[in-house]
This record gives structure tokens, C-alpha cells and sequence, in this order.
């Protein structure tokens, strides 16, 4: 399990208050708060630490030469490389790699773990901008976003072109709809009972959860595949590099063959992935709450496959509830028999079977943004506590009609 430790960067002064300020990142890892408290912050800085550790053990560069400046600007791709204060530390221990950042230090702190069970991963950064992809057809030739904006459109229209090299139309898990694609024309419909329209022109939820689900079903997908994205395509220096590598390992006569094959594996499961890291912003975004149920549930779906872990950021109680059922439906399946189908097949109409949740793989973290601080919410047997800011701020209305009823006795 990966772990995180930040303090004194954006919005985040004093971090996590609990385990020496260290964040696990569990399978599925949640983070609420008001905006400003940096739930984006941490996610963006999870993502980039993993794509470092990925970078580190691929060889694309040298650790003991990463300096703090390089580090910065591997954080100015996700936006944040202006978040730095002089008294920043960011501490990053994953299986493969241990970092340590400090804004005293020159080089950054690099350490390879032994590598157990390292999983390579492919990390898709969805930001809360997506919208513009399903809702403008040239996006990738406007000027000025944020560039994980133009890293999702290429996976998004990557998806596309995969699905319109099959039948060109897919099922959605909402209001019963199905996309279609024309790959000649590009262009994206979206189909009901009794409506056909462009995606462009389709409602705002559609135009969120659209690029969403076909991002993450194809890159969840594509792990199973021996080609397309499943495997990296390598540039001329990469073919250089893996030639030398290769050259080496063959070449040395220390060596026995068993271990010339070890590291020949290795160097293969360095070339594809075999993990899928989905961190998304705001999955609920402009969604119905059933909408938002069946969105989680996918999303779900997709985590519980290989070592794939799902990380969000979210201003939605419904969200949370839905994570309870989930939960919930998780513990239930756990104590079933395979011959109790009956009661299976009525858990699965609550949470479908295949989007449980064991309580141990979640974590929710609650983000407080005048003090900076992190703190975990609790959990009761496995399942998360209803006390938590969004449900206060949902509270927050009775009382508040409370005190106008009040008022009403008093006219």
C-alpha cells in the first residue's frame, strides 16, 4: 500500500493529524471538503508521486540526480508547481520507491524499495474540466487549459476510435442510454427510447460522465489486450535504451540464466501495464443522485479488477452513502453461500455483485481549509460514519427552516 505524507504546501499547512501525518492509499481512497481545502491538491501530488515512482522504475530517469527544481516541474504539469513555500515537505513511500522532498534540499531524497509485487500502472488524471471534451469537438486545438485536460481528450478520443473499430456503439450505465460513434464523420450521439441527439448537444450530465465512462472502461480494458494501449508504444530512444538494457543482461558474464531470465521479466513488465490508477475529480459532476449511483457503481466496478485502485475527490453526501451500500452489500456477499442465489441475486439489485466494496480497501479523508488539516472519518464495523461535513452541511437546512418557522410564529 502507497502512503503520503505533505505539509505546508497550497492550501495543506498542517496534513494528516493522525499516523505521523501519513495518508494510505487504499484501493479506493476518497477526499471531501469546501473548495480551497485541497482535495485536488493531494490528489494531483498522488498522481504525480505515482508517475514518478512508475518513471523511476521504467529508468526514464537517474533518482540519485532528481533534483527539487526537476521535481517542481513535474508538479507544474497538474498546476501545482506554484504551491511550493519554503517550508514544504512531501514525503511519497510506494512498493518500488521512497521519496522524500524538502524545499531546504537541492536533490530530492530517492530511495528503491525492494521491489514486491510492483504492479506497472497506467495513471489517468480525469480533472473536473471534462466537460469541454464532450461538449466541444476541437478541443484539443484550443490554447490555454490545463494540460491533464489535453492528456484525458487524446485517451478519450483513443477510446473512440477503439469503439468505432468494433460496433460502434456501447451501452451506458445511466437512463438506459447508448452512445454511438461514427468514426468517419467523429461524431458522438447519444440514444434513448425516443430521442437521438449529439453529444455536444446532450445534456451537461451526459457531457461529464460520457468522456468519463469511455476513458476508464477503455483503459480498465485494455489491460486484458496483448496490443493497443495495453503496451506502450516506445520512441527511437526508448528502443535505444531497452537495446543496451537488453545487451547488458546478456552480455554479463556474472550472471546465471536463471537470473538473465528474472531480468529479462522484469524489463518485459517494465514495457506494459498491469494496474490502472483512475483518480477523478468530481465523478457526481452536473449528475441526478440515482445517476451518481450508477456512475459510483461503475467505477467500482472497474477498481475491483487486477490492482487497480480508484481515487476521488468529491463534494457529494450521496456519494458517500452510495460507498456505505456498497460497503454494506460487500459484508452480505461475504457471509453468502454460492447456493443462496436468491439472496444474491436481491443484493445485486441494491449494488450489483461486482461493485462491492470491502470495507478494509476504503478510506475517506475530510479536508478542513481554514486550518489546512487532513483527519480520517470514521468508520463503524467497516462502513463510513454519517458524521462528516457533507451531511452537516445537509442538516444545516432543517435548522435553518427551523429558525423561519420561528420566525413565521412570531408575524
Amino acid at each position: 500500500m502507497s502512503k503520503i505524507r505533505v505539509k505546508n504546501f497550497g492550501p495543506i499547512k498542517g496534513g494528516f493529524l493522525e499516523n505521523d501525518g501519513w495518508l494510505e492509499i487504499k484501493k479506493v481512497t476518497v477526499f471531501i471538503g469546501n473548495q480551497g481545502s485541497g482535495k485536488s491538491t493531494i490528489a494531483k501530488l498522488i498522481s504525480t508521486l505515482t508517475w514518478i515512482e512508475k518513471a523511476l522504475v521504467r529508468g526514464d530517469f537517474n533518482g540519485e540526480a532528481l533534483t527539487s527544481e526537476a521535481f517542481k516541474m513535474h508538479c507544474s504539469y497538474q498546476n501545482i508547481g506554484s504551491y511550493f513555500k519554503p517550508n514544504t515537505k512531501i514525503d511519497y513511500e510506494g512498493k518500488a520507491v521512497t521519496l522524500r522532498f524538502s524545499a531546504t534540499s537541492t536533490y530530492v531524497f530517492v530511495e528503491k524499495n525492494p521491489i514486491n509485487a510492483y504492479s506497472f500502472p497506467k495513471i489517468m488524471y480525469v480533472p473536473s474540466e471534462r466537460n469541454l471534451v464532450g461538449s466541444v469537438r476541437n478541443v484539443r486545438n484550443l490554447k490555454g487549459l490545463p494540460s491533464t485536460l489535453y492528456t484525458f481528450a487524446d485517451e478519450y478520443f483513443d477510446a473512440l476510435d477503439d469503439l468505432g473499430s468494433l460496433d460502434g456503439w456501447v451501452d451506458l450505465p445511466i437512463n438506459g442510454a447508448t452512445l454511438e460513434y461514427e468514426k468517419f464523420t467523429s461524431n458522438v450521439k447519444i440514444k434513448g427510447n425516443d430521442y437521438t441527439v449529439n453529444l455536444s448537444e446532450a445534456s451537461s450530465g451526459f457531457q461529464s460522465f460520457v468522456p468519463l465512462y469511455m476513458v476508464t472502461a477503455y483503459l480498465a480494458s485494455s489491460l486484458y489486450k496483448t496490443r493497443d494501449h495495453s503496451t506502450k508504444h516506445l520512441s527511437l530512444e526508448e528502443e535505444r535504451k531497452l537495446f543496451l538494457q537488453v545487451q547488458d543482461i546478456m552480455n554479463d558474464p556474472t550472471l546465471s540464466e536463471e537470473i538473465k531470465r528474472a531480468q529479462m521479466q522484469l524489463l518485459s513488465a517494465q514495457r506494459s501495464y498491469s494496474a490502472f490508477v483512475n483518480i477523478v475529480e468530481e465523478p457526481e459532476q452536473n449528475l441526478f443522485p440515482t445517476s451518481q449511483r450508477e456512475v459510483l457503481n461503475t467505477l467500482l466496478k472497474f477498481s475491483n479488477q487486477n490492482n487497480n485502485k480508484l481515487i476521488i475527490t468529491t463534494h457529494s453526501p450521496y456519494l458517500l452513502n452510495y460507498l456505505t451500500l456498497a460497503v454494506k452489500a460487500s459484508s452480505l456477499v461475504q457471509r453468502l453461500h454460492n447456493n443462496q442465489t436468491d439472496m444474491l441475486q436481491k443484493v445485486n439489485q441494491i449494488v450489483p455483485i461486482n461493485s462491492v466494496l470491502n470495507g478494509n480497501d476504503l478510506v475517506i479523508y475530510e479536508m478542513y481549509e481554514e486550518e489546512g488539516t487532513i483527519s480520517r472519518l470514521e468508520n463503524y464495523h467497516g462502513m463510513p460514519s454519517d458524521d462528516n461535513k457533507l451531511n452537516e452541511r445537509l442538516g444545516e437546512t432543517n435548522e435553518l427552516f427551523a429558525r423561519l418557522l420561528e420566525i413565521q410564529q412570531k408575524l
